[in-house]
């Protein structure tokens, strides 16, 4: 059996969801332009920058999970769809996808799965791996769930997940992992096929130093 591992914001998507919900929420008049927007953006360079704190940036894009309800949340969601997400999915990842169809397919994801999971069947793949949300009788708290999804939480919550299907990475006869983002070298170093997809500076230099590809699929 093989394994595809597939990144999802600026790889799958010419965009951030993660960014893009925080501005959606913004032009629906949920969050303070003012308070919210720069923000949304200071986090967002720091994530291409490779600074992130995870966890204060989960209590910014967590906490207003909390303040509203379920039901609210869920047709805010199909109106981001529409209008933020469905724009951004590359014709070219379903093509790449689609060549994968015979293996193991996964997306694997920093964004919480709240956002991405209607992205992830969207795109046709079953098996989604993301930063969970907590949640108590289906309402979300504004708090995460685990470890979050992201630069070594990645690799660890992909071998949590594996292990529930008393799988391992190493059993696999190939693993790919398509991404973008300097974020995800601590995974991409592990798969037996590393693809820098429309990579960042720092992946890009990484990649043509160890011999990885490098492709566009804008």
């Amino acid at each position: 059996m093989k394994l595809a591992l597939f990144d999802l914001d600026n790889t799958l998507l010419s965009g951030d969801s993660d960014f893009e919900w925080a501005q959606f929420l913004i032009e629906q008049g949920v969050h303070d332009r003012d308070v919210y927007e720069a923000q949304n953006q200071i986090f967002y360079d720091q994530y291409k920058q490779g600074t992130l704190d995870i966890h204060e940036f989960l209590d910014f894009q967590l906490k207003p999970l909390a303040r509203h309800p379920r039901n609210i949340l869920e047709a805010w969601r199909r109106k981001f769809m529409q209008e933020k997400i469905l724009p951004i999915m590359r014709p070219r990842a379903r093509e790449l996808i689609a060549r994968h169809r015979t293996d193991l397919s996964v997306i694997i994801t920093a964004t919480n799965s709240f956002v991405t999971a209607p992205i992830a069947r969207e795109f046709g793949i079953d098996n989604l791996i993301a930063t969970e949300p907590a949640q108590v009788n289906h309402e979300f708290t504004g708090e995460v769930t685990g470890i979050p999804c992201f630069r070594d939480g990645k690799f660890q919550r992909l071998a949590e997940w594996l292990a529930a299907r008393h799988q391992s990475l190493e059993k696999f006869s190939e693993s790919w992992f398509y991404s973008d983002s300097l974020n995800d070298l601590p995974l991409l170093t592990r798969v037996s096929h590393p693809v820098a997809v429309d990579p960042d500076d720092t992946l890009r230099e990484h990649a043509v130093r160890n011999g990885w590809p490098v492709i566009s699929l804008a």
